[in-house]
């Protein structure tokens, strides 16, 4: 099936009491047994599973192409689950732009547990000088936050398997309508299902899927389990309304993005546009051949440095000056100053997550607030 469709029936059940089209929220804490203690619908307690939560899984499963998934309360809490699932001592590789929640949970928590080195991805070549005899990891993370940096998932991958290293991607910028990782080769994808999976700004959640349903696997599912950072039921309920519009939402995002970041390309006051789906972007032929479509976030440095990127946030009236992405509201963010302080990213880097307002409405607020500097 294609992806609206999947999008649309893979996470409902009809319930079998009231023959309800679409499937009620579950809030039970707990299930009954049958005489011989058995569970004939597969429930035992919440934090075990739910069967909102099983049909989240579901669809995120199949709108990904994968053997499993897994549903969080939050995507660092995917994250760490990953972390969590590693022997200590062993070594990771990831971006050197890595989602600075992520980074820092690396070094607050784990550090002196794994060992890490933070890479430029973007050049494969030099992967393999990284690698050591306890590399267990390579974490990818394609389009990256906030510079939308392009990584070669599929040659990453072919050489992180010859060294018999796992591989984890970060999907979120680009969800599975934009891209798919395990079909480039990943083990594992990784979402924040905050972003495009719910889609509206009032939904925190994280998700894994897996290419295959391996002892790994298993262990990440315990971890799922007996750690308990899942999503409630009214929680798992509200993305699955939500990710049966996510496909036409994302021709919206994509849509958006693009026009917008070829009209900041052309602003005088604009010293560079990160969108993949730009020419001028230095992975632009990668873009191409490893992303379905480009995505809906975008990111530009002000002329004149912090100064003026501030302004630029202070002058809108339109986007919202807020974190997160993904929302069917357009953001605008200064970055580096909510990220730690040996951030990688430029100072005057303003990051956008293109809504679905209408895209003359978006240039007009963005070009009278550049006007303002």
């Amino acid at each position: 099936m294609h992806k609206e469709t999947i999008a649309i029936h893979a996470g409902n059940h009809t319930d079998e009491g009231s023959h309800a089209v679409i499937q009620p929220i579950v809030m039970s804490t707990t299930f009954v047994r049958d005489d011989d203690g058995s569970t004939p619908k597969g429930f035992i307690y919440g934090r075990a599973d739910n069967p909102n939560r099983a049909q989240l899984e579901k669809v995120i499963c199949a709108l990904e192409g994968g053997a499993d998934a897994a549903a969080f309360s939050s995507g660092n809490a995917a994250g760490m689950t990953i972390f969590q699932s590693l022997k200590p001592g062993t070594h990771i590789i990831a971006p050197d732009d890595m989602y600075h929640g992520l980074n820092s949970q690396l070094k607050a928590m784990f550090n002196g547990i794994l060992e890490f080195d933070f890479v430029d991805l973007t050049d494969a070549s030099k992967l393999e000088s990284y690698i050591k005899p306890n590399t267990g990891l390579l974490w990818i993370e394609t389009p990256s936050n906030p510079q939308l940096k392009i990584s070669d998932i599929k040659r990453l991958t072919r050489i992180a398997h010859e060294n018999n290293i796992k591989v984890v991607c970060d999907n979120t910028f680009a969800s599975p309508i934009c891209q798919l990782p395990l079909s480039l080769g990943a083990d594992i994808v990784m979402y924040s299902a905050t972003k495009y999976f719910g889609g509206h700004s009032d939904i925190t959640g994280g998700a894994l899927v897996t290419a295959k349903n391996d002892g790994w696997w298993q262990n990440i599912r315990n971890i799922q389990q007996l750690g308990g950072a899942v999503p409630a039921p009214m929680d798992c309920y509200f993305l699955v309304r939500s990710i049966k519009t996510l496909p036409y939402r994302m021709r919206g995002h994509v849509h958006n993005a693009h026009l917008l970041a070829e009209f900041l390309e052309q602003h005088p006051k604009v010293e560079n546009v990160m969108y993949p789906g730009l020419p001028s972007h230095p992975q632009y032929e990668l873009a191409k051949e490893q992303m379905l479509a480009f995505g809906g976030m975008l990111s530009f440095n002000v002329k004149g440095g912090t100064e003026n990127a501030i302004k630029v946030i202070q002058s809108v009236r339109l986007f919202t000056r807020a974190t997160s992405l993904g929302g069917v509201e357009s953001l605008i963010e200064h970055r580096a100053a909510v990220e730690p302080p040996d951030t990688k990213t430029p100072w005057n880097l303003l990051r956008v997550s293109v809504g679905l307002e209408h895209i003359d409405d978006l240039i007009a607020d963005i070009s009278q607030a550049l006007d303002e500097i």
